[in-house]
């Protein structure tokens, strides 16, 4: 074990370093910034790129401020809440506390499991673009919440979860003529793209409980391969002929960096 001197030099020298680099990107975004029409470019690619971005956020040097962040991480998740009728408003910003304050419009009825869905999506967008991000709250469920109809696992109901994002592939992996099965974390998953927008949901038909991947897309309609029932994915797969039946939804990203969804893990005690 170093003793307290030590580990006080070693502190120091990270300082330095990460100074030292924080200095390195300010002089890189001058040079950028001198350069017209041309850096501007360049500036705008650098603060696009994941890694780029998550250091010219630690250093302060983002050209985009964190509200803008927080806004443009809605929109790309907004056609997704509309897929569980509801949608998003931004409260408060607040870049010093690193608080977000949203509230949720419209509904999600029929769906116990679409408040969760939904609540993990917006909070996977925001962290992902603002990272500084430290406490989100969402119409009165802060981060540290969960509804108490999804908090539970399905065969459980005392085990407490905790969702984690896992990539399950690229954009082009998952075509619009059929449903696609994919394994994430050992949770089978099935994937519906309908009007270049994809979906996921836990493979399993609510009405006969066989997996749903293998399946056809009619029209916009996901149809089950055993028992030929319809659901619509826009509508946080509700069944279109059985009022109560829907899929459960597993929460997606979908970027240029490929399509992540969000998997409940049990909590160790």
């Amino acid at each position: 074990m170093a003793s307290p001197p030590v580990w006080e030099r070693v502190e120091e020298v990270v300082r330095s370093v990460v100074q030292l680099y924080g200095e390195g990107l300010k002089r890189i975004d001058e040079i950028a910034a001198a350069d017209g029409a041309a850096g501007e470019r360049l500036r705008a690619q650098l603060a696009t790129d994941d890694l780029v971005s998550s250091l010219l956020i630690l250093h302060g040097l983002h050209p985009k401020d964190f509200e803008t962040r927080v806004h443009e991480a809605l929109e790309r998740v907004r056609p997704y809440l509309g897929s569980h009728g509801g949608d998003v408003e931004i409260l408060e910003t607040n870049a010093d506390t690193g608080l977000v304050r949203l509230r949720m419009k419209g509904s999600c009825d029929g769906c116990p499991s679409s408040l969760l869905t939904v609540k993990l999506a917006v909070e996977g967008a925001i962290r992902e673009s603002a990272p500084e991000a430290l406490k989100i709250e969402v119409e009165g469920i802060t981060d540290t919440e969960v509804p108490a109809t999804a908090s539970k696992s399905p065969r459980d109901q005392s085990v407490d979860i905790e969702p984690t994002w896992v990539s399950i592939g690229d954009q082009n992996g998952f075509p619009a003529s059929h449903l696609t099965s994919s394994e994430a974390m050992g949770s089978r998953i099935v994937l519906c793209r309908v009007d270049g927008r994809l979906y996921a949901y836990h493979d399993a038909c609510p009405a006969c409980g066989s997996p749903m991947g293998g399946g056809n897309v009619n029209g916009s309609l996901m149809v089950c391969p055993s028992c030929n029932k319809n659901y619509d994915p826009r509508l946080a797969g509700r069944s279109t002929e059985s009022r109560g039946l829907h899929l459960e939804p597993v929460p997606l990203l979908e970027d240029r960096d490929g399509v992540r969804v969000a998997i409940a893990v049990p909590l160790m005690s």
